[in-house]
């Protein structure tokens, strides 16, 4: 089975619908952010303190790890699609499904300054959502909006399932 992939911008839902999701399938769920920490030793901030780039090596490394398994729901982190060999290991093995969630509210329910690309405050979410929008649908299989209400996402995201499976 292939895996389902989650992309879209940090605070979209991606974890939360993630669970949801592995749940019903009765599939394992990776949270590749955790799965990254966990790896590498270092906490994300820890990993952006010495630099982005520092960062994005051991995001890839852990999407490639993700992408030789089978069978997963997987979150990933929101600047996933900054590189696009990434994008090319996901889609391998992976349907990727991007969840949608405006700026707007994103800026209302996230903990900006738990996250290191957010702690600069809401402007930068909007800056972030224009930035990488472009690269959501480039590599999207297919497109979900969440408007709050995480078991809608996840029925949506079922039905597609189910299309793709016949």
């Amino acid at each position: 089975m292939k895996n389902i992939v989650l992309i879209g911008m940090p605070g979209s839902g991606k974890t939360t619908i993630g669970k949801i999701l592995a749940d019903k399938l009765k599939r394992n769920f990776c949270d590749a952010d955790h799965l990254l920490e966990e790896w590498e030793g270092k906490s994300i901030k820890e990993l952006f303190a010495v630099s982005e780039e520092t960062f994005r090596e051991a995001e890839s490394r852990t999407i490639k790890k993700l992408s030789a398994a089978s069978d997963l729901v997987i979150a990933t982190g929101g600047g996933v699609v900054k590189r696009a060999k990434n994008m090319e290991l996901l889609r391998t093995t992976g349907i990727i499904i991007f969840i949608d969630r405006s700026p707007e509210l994103i800026c209302a329910d996230v903990d900006v300054a738990s996250r290191p690309l957010l702690a600069a405050g809401s402007k930068h979410i909007f800056e972030l959502y224009k930035e990488r929008y472009a690269l959501y649908q480039k590599y999207k299989d297919f497109a979900v909006c969440n408007n709050g209400e995480p078991e809608t996402v996840v029925c949506e995201i079922l039905n597609i399932i189910k299309k793709v499976e016949k």
